[in-house]
């Protein structure tokens, strides 16, 4: 393994700029001088999208900036000390002493350990206290390579950085707290308080943040250290990057609380059940480790403190002083539904598209038929390209039949872990029956998702216990989330839908196309393929029927909600890859990839993953684009006979000229207003926003 630090990487007493962007940029950029990194402004990108999640200052006067960046092509940890020193949203004060942790996207785990070396070894004042009265570069790389073990310690050194070294020696996954009972407490005047029975408290605890390399285990180590203090049995499991080590289940059964201070959801929760437990995001670990401790205690002593359920998810809505509020916990439910729902979108949008361009426009008509009455050897009348079309288009159109109910069953999921799986599936799939689309999916998860949370929650009888995450939480909650849907939902969505339709029809009848085509394109990019964006295509395929050579408003009013329905995908396309790549996740950015081939397809949902993340700016955004995009395709006369297929169906489009124009205009009106929306209305809440766990959300940062 190479080295992780060296001279060229650290700064002594350099201005590196007046605030912390400035200084994760010039960190970033010594690490793409040296060779570790492809791409400067792309490890600066990514460490600040970290940075706006969470604030990596803590106290101390330290700041561990980091990322696991595609950028960065060797592990590296670069170096600053700086005076004076730059706030990074610590309590305490600036930051002194920063370091940036850049690790590959695929690092091994070896790699990670190391990283996570130094994160543990900055919780020890020996170590801070060196890096501050070094002299040299080559001294504060001889320090940090003892303190991560890529150097032995001299016998020599005064200053403990061999302390430091020993302390956080041992691999990564497993320090001295984990998976044993630690040795007998230090202190001998424990407080009355932290008693439980008349013992010392015996808690457990666990860390995990959303890259598993820092926060995770300085969470642990400072948990250790208090509860060392405090002369209490605390034992940690910090799930890292790297792994983790499960804690014997002796140990858990012996714990009177737990302590989850996590950012991300903890990896199988269902061990922990029945035990009292404190939550909170992981950097309160960091920071008040003793009050957690106390916490924990109090809880362990109270008969009505919250509970760990046998089904439940580890990370759900904190009734301590977590800094997620119920915003931060349901955009998390979303995001998760999202993260499993992708593949679906992904895959049948792309088939969907394949199928088009292979068989033609019309290929939708009678694709179920052809793939049923025909074969390779007995090919129907269009050919090859009928046949090859019919099938990519009908396996692309059952995948994305499984959109809204993956979207629900895994809202549900996350909310309620396993249990929740199938009420969430049934209500998605009771929702595409009410015609509630894409809205309706996230409201039948939502309330298949709480509904079994709050089910897991029941002390139920020692007998009853083990069919309720198999049986009776999946039956209740499937009832009442999917009952609710039906008995409440139903009527209401319909009457809307023939209220659109009857409007749009009374529009066009009065001559105001230009109006009736802001309207569709307003719809289209509504709800995403919801309810209202079905109203308004629906309108326009029935309308194909009547249209003729004399009659051509079916054709306008088809190229209207075509062209719109591609606004928000493109647009969601365009400012995550292009224009603002810093506003977005990675994994928005790797969505945006895919968004460019959906919403060249007419694929609306491939910016479902945007609007679910942060619907009060994309949607807005989306609509006024549609709305762009529908008025100008009516002024140029754009008309088209095909009802499906994006821009793989030119042929059918005329003119096409005026297609392209209106589609690029309102692509580019909707991508600057997210990203102008992102970047001035509301930073801070959207910086809050952002915390979504990353363990359930592919390739998170």
């Amino acid at each position: 393994m190479t080295e992780t630090i060296t001279t060229d990487l650290v700064s002594l007493d350099e201005p590196l700029g007046d605030d912390k962007r400035a200084v994760i940029h010039a960190l970033a950029a010594r690490v793409a001088a040296q060779g570790r990194a492809s791409d400067a402004d792309a490890l600066a990108a990514d460490a600040w999208a970290r940075e706006q999640k969470d604030e990596t200052g803590l106290p101390g006067g330290i700041a561990i900036p980091h990322a696991k960046s595609a950028a960065v092509t060797e592990p590296s940890l670069a170096f600053a000390r700086l005076k004076p020193g730059v706030p990074f949203g610590a309590p305490d004060g600036p930051a002194d002493l920063v370091f940036l942790i850049a690790a590959p996207e695929g690092a091994a785990e070896a790699h990670l350990a190391v990283l996570s070396k130094l994160a543990r070894s900055l919780m020890q004042d020996d170590f801070t206290s060196a890096l501050r009265s070094a002299t040299s570069a080559d001294e504060v790389v001889h320090i940090v390579r003892r303190a991560i073990g890529e150097e032995a310690a001299a016998e020599s050194t005064p200053v403990g950085a061999s302390a430091a070294a020993s302390s956080t020696a041992a691999p990564a996954t497993a320090p001295q707290a984990e998976g044993a009972v630690p040795p007998a407490p230090q202190s001998s005047g424990i407080a009355p308080e932290l008693t439980v029975d008349g013992r010392p408290a015996r808690i457990v605890a666990v860390t995990a943040c959303a890259t598993g390399i820092a926060h995770t285990f300085m969470a642990a180590d400072a948990l250790s250290a208090a509860g060392k203090k405090a002369g209490i049995d605390l034992v940690v499991e910090p799930q890292g990057s790297s792994g983790y080590k499960a804690l014997p289940k002796d140990v858990i059964d012996q714990a009177d609380a737990v302590i989850f201070a996590t950012d991300v959801d903890v990896r199988e929760p269902q061990r922990f059940a029945g035990k009292p437990v404190v939550r909170s995001g992981v950097k309160r670990g960091i920071e008040q480790p003793t009050q957690m401790i106390a916490e924990a205690v109090a809880a362990a002593k109270d008969p009505q403190a919250q509970r760990v359920t046998g089904d439940a998810s580890a990370s759900t809505s904190s009734t301590t002083a977590e800094r997620a509020g119920a915003g931060a916990s349901v955009q998390r439910w979303l995001l998760t539904g999202v993260s499993y729902m992708i593949p679906f979108v992904a895959g049948g949008g792309l088939l969907m598209a394949l199928g088009f361009l292979l068989g033609g426009y019309e290929v939708s008509n009678d694709a179920a038929s052809v793939i049923i009455e025909n074969s390779l050897w007995e090919l129907p009348a269009g050919g090859l390209g009928q046949y090859l079309g019919s099938v990519a288009f009908m396996i692309g159109n059952t995948s994305m039949g499984f959109l809204v109910a993956a979207l629900a069953g895994y809202i549900a999921f996350a909310i309620a872990d396993r249990p929740g799986i199938a009420p969430g599936f049934v209500a998605g799939a009771v929702a595409v029956l009410m015609n509630a689309g894409f809205i309706g999916g996230i409201v039948g998860g939502l309330l298949a998702g709480g509904v079994a949370w709050w089910l897991g929650r029941l002390d139920a009888p020692r007998w009853l216990r083990g069919l309720m995450p198999v049986v009776i939480i999946p039956l209740l909650a499937s009832i009442v989330a999917s009952g609710l849907m039906v008995l409440f939902l139903g009527r209401p969505i319909a009457w809307l839908m023939e209220q659109m339709t009857n409007g749009l029809n009374d529009l066009a009848a009065t001559g105001l196309i230009v109006v009736v085509g802001v309207i569709v394109g307003l719809m289209m990019c509504f709800d995403l393929g919801g309810p209202v964006n079905k109203v308004a295509y629906a309108f326009a395929v029935a309308g194909l029927g009547t249209a003729s050579a004399t009659n051509t408003t079916p054709y306008l009013i088809m190229a209207a909600v075509m062209c719109a329905g591609m606004v928000p995908p493109l647009a969601m396309a365009l400012a995550s890859t292009v224009l603002a790549r810093n506003l977005f996740t990675p994994v928005e950015r790797e969505n945006g990839k895919a968004a460019w081939l959906l919403g060249a397809s007419f694929i609306s949902e491939g910016a479902i993953p945007f609007a679910a993340a942060d619907p009060l700016r994309v949607i807005p955004a989306s609509m006024v684009g549609g709305a762009v995009t529908g008025a100008l395709t009516m002024l140029f006369n754009v008309e088209s006979r095909a009802p499906h297929g994006g821009i793989f169906v030119f042929f059918a489009i005329d003119p096409l000229w005026g297609f392209l124009v209106a589609l690029a205009a309102g692509t580019v009106v909707s991508a600057l207003i997210v990203v102008a929306l992102k970047k001035w209305v509301a930073p801070k809440e959207f910086a809050e926003a952002e915390k979504a766990p990353a363990a359930q959300v592919p390739a998170t940062v």
